[in-house]
């Protein structure tokens, strides 16, 4: 039986402030690109279930975290709160724009 992928959410925010939420969109941008978890994690170099772990909101570790979303064509940006209330429209414009590209 084949595995089901998960479905694209255009207007997921871009917003991580807890691990659950960095795991939709790593789940989110998975989607997007029309990858299986297994075929993820194999770019990836780590495990189905480290992925999983992730999609999940639960912990691993930071060097698994970065190789995975450089896979996905992903990275983390750390700015102050002030700053991404100001950039966030920016950002979200961008997304929407990537999702019907």
């Amino acid at each position: 039986m084949a595995r089901k992928l998960p479905s694209f959410d255009k207007s997921l925010s871009v917003k991580a402030a807890t691990l659950a939420d960095l795991g939709k969109i790593v789940r989110n941008q998975r989607a997007h690109l029309g990858l299986r978890i297994d075929d993820t994690a194999g770019f990836s170099a780590v495990g189905a279930s480290v992925l999983s772990r992730l999609e999940n909101g639960k912990p691993i570790t930071t060097d698994k975290l970065l190789a995975i979303l450089d896979s996905l064509g992903l990275l983390i940006a750390v700015l102050p709160k002030r700053k991404f209330i100001e950039v966030q429209p920016m950002l979200e414009a961008d997304t929407d724009t990537q999702a019907t590209a």
